[in-house]
């Protein structure tokens, strides 16, 4: 049977919540499967949260990795494509650390793509009706640190990624933009359905930006 592994975040910089972690406690009270669903909320640490998913990789070998984030200020579910070796963290982790021009993993490559297909995941999201896009920076904070471990820890052939998510309603910032729990729960309920079943990802469709 195929095996899940999704993951979310606790809160952080002072937020009483994070979307990503109450839409991965969400899906994981819902699941019906048929693939094996394991589903953990990390925490927003650099060294926490890297070495927690590197221990859910080992423990349960799962075929699909799906780590998400909240990106706040966005205003579309975020499919990430590439995940730079860098932490450069403007704010302090949860744990008070604040690494700067340090690698994720020393002595690997500077960047690693999704190889989730990453393209039609954002098409199947907004096909279920909830806004979706391709993106190209996970940012430098721990967002980034989670996919680019979840990329070298995942065995060949794992399908491993990251999915950014924006606020919540009720909690967006200065009225930045949200969505409801209910969508951000289908898109990665979507995510996962065509992680397992996708041969492979849409080809000859333009995904890309300008800035």
């Amino acid at each position: 049977m195929t095996t899940v592994l999704l993951t979310g975040f606790e809160p952080f910089a002072g937020d009483p919540a994070n979307p990503s972690g109450e839409a991965v406690r969400a899906l994981a009270a819902s699941w019906t499967g048929p693939a094996t669903l394991v589903a953990e909320v990390l925490p927003v640490t650099f060294a926490g949260a890297a070495a927690r998913l590197r221990a859910l990789i080992d423990a349960h070998s799962p075929d699909v990795v799906i780590a998400t984030g909240l990106a706040g200020g966005r205003a579309a579910v975020g499919v990430e494509r590439v995940a730079v070796n860098l932490q450069d963290a403007r704010i302090p982790d949860n744990g008070g650390a604040q690494p700067v021009d340090e690698p994720s993993v020393p002595g690997a490559p500077a960047a690693a793509f999704a190889t989730l297909p990453v393209k039609a995941i954002a098409a199947a999201i907004r096909d279920a009706g909830v806004p979706a896009e391709v993106s190209y920076t996970a940012g430098t904070f721990v967002c980034n640190h989670v996919m680019f471990t979840a990329l070298d820890a995942a065995p060949a052939g794992v399908r491993a990624g990251f999915v950014h998510v924006p606020w919540a309603s009720g909690q967006g910032r200065d009225g930045q933009p949200e969505l409801a729990l209910g969508d951000i729960v289908r898109a990665l309920e979507v995510a996962i359905e065509v992680a397992v079943t996708a041969d492979a990802d849409l080809q000859g469709v333009a995904a890309g930006t300008e800035h």
